[in-house]
């Protein structure tokens, strides 16, 4: 019989081996982390057409308590070398809502890059008003963020 502890079972070795590589890559607790972007290459808003496509659970980042996915192992690259280069602006919070001091959650979809800045709104139509005059409302999102930045979003 043997009673050596050693795992010899492939089966085991591999999940042991897994949950060893998981723990070690991931600095976070990855155990609350939400997916970013529903899901959408942030990288994606940045690359020629703009368009943003999904990533996939293949290739996976994380960054300050969030899941970001990616649709090819270049766009996680290229997000890990400098994050900062292509984060949402308001943490992926409506930058119309921000406007009003409010942190609203930011649809993937209804977004514009402006001045190499990726910004969410809440939806298609309030888009359209943040749209109309995007200097200023950039203007008034950027003064009024460092004082809503840490107040979770109920406390507002």
């Amino acid at each position: 019989m043997n009673r050596n502890r050693s795992i010899t079972n492939p089966f085991t070795f591999v999940i042991a081996t897994m949950f060893a590589l998981v723990a070690g890559a991931a600095s976070a607790d990855v155990s609350t982390s939400t997916v970013a972007l529903q899901g959408y290459d942030v990288v994606s808003y940045f690359e020629g057409d703009g368009v943003p496509v999904k990533g996939s659970g293949r290739q996976v980042a994380y960054h300050e308590g969030e899941v970001y996915l990616f649709s090819s192992r270049g766009n996680r690259r290229a997000f890990e070398a400098n994050p900062e280069q292509y984060l949402p602006a308001y943490g992926g919070f409506c930058a119309f809502g921000v406007t009003g001091g409010n942190k609203l959650v930011g649809d993937p979809l209804a977004y514009r890059v402006v001045d190499d800045t990726l910004y969410l709104n809440v939806n298609e139509q309030i888009q359209e008003r943040w749209a109309r005059n995007i200097p200023r409302n950039i203007e008034r999102a950027d003064e009024r963020w460092p004082e809503i930045k840490d107040i979770h979003p109920a406390d507002l």
